[in-house]
């Protein structure tokens, strides 16, 4: 874990459970494509970059979800690094606390106020084509969450954060995390038919050709949509809803993925309610969804 790849030229990653991107500037400088999850994450990074004679100029940071940002806090008091984030997604990632409000939808219990929602603050700025280095292409990837972006290097190495899942990853867990179900599918549809030598995606393995995989993920989400209709085909309030869905796909209730998988499920049922495919109704003071 934490061994760094070579993909071409100057462009590398760290193996992690979210790909951290590495790109050499110089003989001596370096900046990162995300920081990994935690502290540990962060002093693994600092031991690779020491043993190879490093300085970490700069941290872009993808979006704001901890496993992406959990390392900005002990680099940048390590190396005074600056660390950008894009849009919205810098304001997540200079006030941690709003990742698990935003998800649970009020104050965050202390159950869900944890590393693995919450990440350390860190001051961040705001993430422009104007900030990265001379050569690199920003890329917008709305819809797994609010602003994430990707990167292409001037090797023509692209990093794609999460905006795609592998295929081991889709069959297990069923249901990815999604903040805007449109702008994702309109996402892999872009990244679908991009070019590149080489895409490092975050939760996949890095290939030559990303649209295969990108068709699965688009199947994917149009499977789950299926399967949320199918349920509502009579009146259901969410909770039921939700748990209906635990049940077909086999997955077990944490409050973690209570959250994650809960705030997904809305982002699709809003999906549904404004493509015209589901419709609510108030009976007894519940709100319930129902197929059209």
């Amino acid at each position: 874990m934490y061994e760094l790849m070579q993909v071409a030229g100057n462009s590398y990653y760290l193996q992690s459970p979210a790909k951290i991107g590495l790109y050499k500037l110089s003989d001596t400088d370096v900046c990162l494509f995300d920081s990994g999850n935690d502290k540990a994450a962060g002093r693994k990074i600092r031991q690779l970059l020491d043993a190879n004679g490093w300085h970490l100029k700069a941290i872009y940071n993808t979006h704001s979800h901890a496993d992406h940002t959990g390392g900005n806090q002990y680099l940048q008091n390590q190396t005074g690094c600056r660390i950008y984030a894009p849009g919205i997604e810098c304001d997540f990632t200079c006030h941690p606390v709003l990742e698990p409000a935003f998800l649970y939808g009020g104050y965050p219990c202390k159950d869900l106020r944890h590393k693995f929602l919450m990440a350390q603050e860190s001051r961040a700025e705001p993430l422009t084509p104007e900030v990265l280095p001379q050569g690199f292409e920003l890329i917008e990837l709305p819809g797994h969450f609010f602003s994430m972006v990707g990167f292409r290097t001037p090797d023509d190495v692209v990093y794609l954060a999460d905006c795609l899942s592998s295929r081991e990853t889709l069959d297990k867990y069923q249901i990815g995390v999604l903040y805007d179900v449109g702008a994702y599918l309109d996402t892999l549809e872009k990244v679908k038919t991009m070019q590149a030598r080489c895409f490092v995606p975050s939760h996949a393995a890095p290939t030559e050709d990303i649209a295969p995989l990108a068709q699965y993920n688009i199947d994917k989400v149009q499977q789950i949509a299926t399967k949320i209709l199918d349920l509502c085909a009579a009146p259901l309030c969410f909770e039921e809803l939700l748990r209906q869905l635990f049940a077909a796909y086999g997955l077990t209730m944490t409050m973690e993925q209570y959250v994650l998988v809960g705030s997904t499920v809305r982002s699709y049922l809003s999906w549904l309610k404004d493509t015209g495919r589901i419709t609510v109704q108030f009976d007894d003071n519940r709100l319930l969804w129902q197929r059209v």
